[in-house]
């Protein structure tokens, strides 16, 4: 075997598969494989691409982000509502668990 090496980036699946970025140009068979991790790269990963996307978007509709102060009140509001919503399904429990009680016998 007289030719050049290949150099060709890949991704090692969980399954411990390799799969290349590209196809290689060689013919069908046999091949000595020798694999180099690369480092992290230092690209942001897809979900911070998305999120600087909205941000962008966000920002070019002229519409101002929220401050803290709404963010605060907003997620107290929402707490304060499922507390609410807690308490009316205990007493609906209790009262669905009283009615069916028994019926006590005071006069025995």
């Amino acid at each position: 075997m007289n030719e050049m090496p290949l150099t060709v980036q890949g991704t090692i699946r969980p399954d411990g598969q390799l799969e290349l970025d590209r196809p290689l140009p060689l013919a069908a068979g046999r091949v000595q494989v020798t694999v180099l991790p690369l480092p992290a790269s230092n690209e942001p990963d897809r979900f911070w691409k998305m999120m600087e996307s909205i941000w962008t978007d966000l920002r070019a509709s002229g519409r101002p982000p929220r401050t803290r102060e709404e963010i605060d009140a907003e997620v107290k509001a929402l707490r304060e509502d499922a507390e609410q919503e807690m308490q009316a399904i205990e007493r609906l429990h209790q009262a669905c668990r009283a009615a069916n009680q028994p019926p006590r016998n005071e006069g025995a």
